[in-house]
């Protein structure tokens, strides 16, 4: 019975939101005169015994009730209560949805292949969610057509470069042989980083509890093992990150440093609320206007294209990317007194991350 009624109920409320707050404001309007009626009607003065309502020359008819009379204040603050309560429900009621869109918009940012928004509430909210969904349908749409087309490109790239390998290993000319093999490798380098970019966060990793200490640790030994100076300072309690997406936003920063100042210097710091991890070189440094620029996909501040010293442009771009992926934020900035230092920071909780 309560459910049938409750149902009746709800066929009777406006589907829209506009007639919906129209007509909570009716009731609280409706509402706020009938209380405030029934309370001046109870709190009126009741005449003495023998007093009547006649009037005569020794009783004048009473005049207008004065400006402040009780029941006046009465009425007047039972209506702005009950207004200003309509107000904070309507505003409550129309601000729901409205959170409920921008934690999606937010969360679609960490994994587009999220559930689709329930199409539920006023008609306006259904229609903002229908396109939302939509939306959200095309995005996945377009990355599941980019990634067959990565796979394609992928294919037709690296077949020529292996027959190009085979021949280039049956030139008699030993010089040549180290040449060809050296353009070979490098295309295929530059082959597989503009891959993995344009593959992106197609199929993100899970957020785990990872020792971001320990990751460093590896990273600097392989690093060493290579003949590079890589070095880690400072400790951090362990961190909710995707482990391999980490690594490889760390591995571009040390490389970069690497090839441009001989040296990275990891310093780790731990904060309460995020960790920061710096990474310094002992380089030229950049131009202060270059300092954003060169976290542009495929932007180098070097026109030339050397192996040893241009690279692809995207080793910056991925590290930055990767860092926006954990909610974090990766800035550069030219040492105290020469150099370059990459700032990564990472925060302890990313928003919309399910413990």
């Amino acid at each position: 019975m309560a459910q049938l009624i409750s149902r009746l109920l709800l066929r009777l409320v406006p589907s829209t939101l506009f007639g919906r707050l129209a007509l909570l404001l009716f009731v609280a309007v409706l509402a706020s005169h009938v209380l405030a009626l029934t309370l001046m009607f109870e709190l009126r003065p009741m005449p003495g015994p023998g007093m009547g309502p006649a009037f005569g020359p020794g009783h004048p008819p009473p005049g207008p009730p004065p400006l402040l009379h009780p029941g006046l204040l009465l009425d007047i603050g039972v209506r702005l209560s009950a207004l200003m309560l309509a107000a904070w429900i309507g505003a409550r009621w129309l601000s729901q949805p409205i959170k409920r869109l921008a934690s999606a918009a937010r969360d679609i940012g960490l994994d587009i292949h999220r559930p689709p928004l329930a199409e539920d509430g006023t008609e306006e909210c259904r229609a903002a969610t229908r396109v939302f969904n939509q939306m959200q349908a095309q995005i996945c749409q377009q990355l599941n057509e980019r990634d067959r087309f990565v796979a394609a490109v992928s294919h037709d790239l690296r077949t020529p470069l292996t027959r190009l390998a085979l021949r280039a290993e049956g030139l008699t000319d030993a010089d040549q042989r180290r040449h060809f093999g050296q353009d070979i490798v490098e295309m295929n380098n530059m082959i597989t980083a503009t891959l993995d970019y344009l593959r992106g966060a197609a199929d993100p990793e899970p957020f785990v509890l990872l020792d971001v200490a320990s990751l460093l640790d590896s990273l600097a030994d392989d690093q060493q093992a290579c003949g590079h100076d890589v070095s880690v300072a400072g400790h951090a309690a362990p961190l909710k990150a995707q482990a391999s997406s980490l690594r490889r936003c760390m591995d571009n920063l040390v490389e970069n440093a690497v090839r441009y100042g001989r040296v990275a210097r990891i310093r780790l710091t731990d904060h309460r609320d995020h960790v920061c991890i710096e990474v310094s070189d002992d380089g030229a440094g950049l131009p202060e206007e270059e300092l954003d620029r060169v976290l542009a996909p495929f932007y180098r501040v070097e026109a030339s294209r050397n192996r040893n010293s241009g690279g692809v442009g995207l080793g910056l771009s991925i590290a930055h990317d990767i860092a926006r992926r954990h909610q974090g934020q990766l800035a550069l900035r030219n040492g105290a007194h020469r150099g370059l230092v990459a700032k990564l920071t990472l925060p302890r909780q990313p928003q919309g991350y399910a413990a």
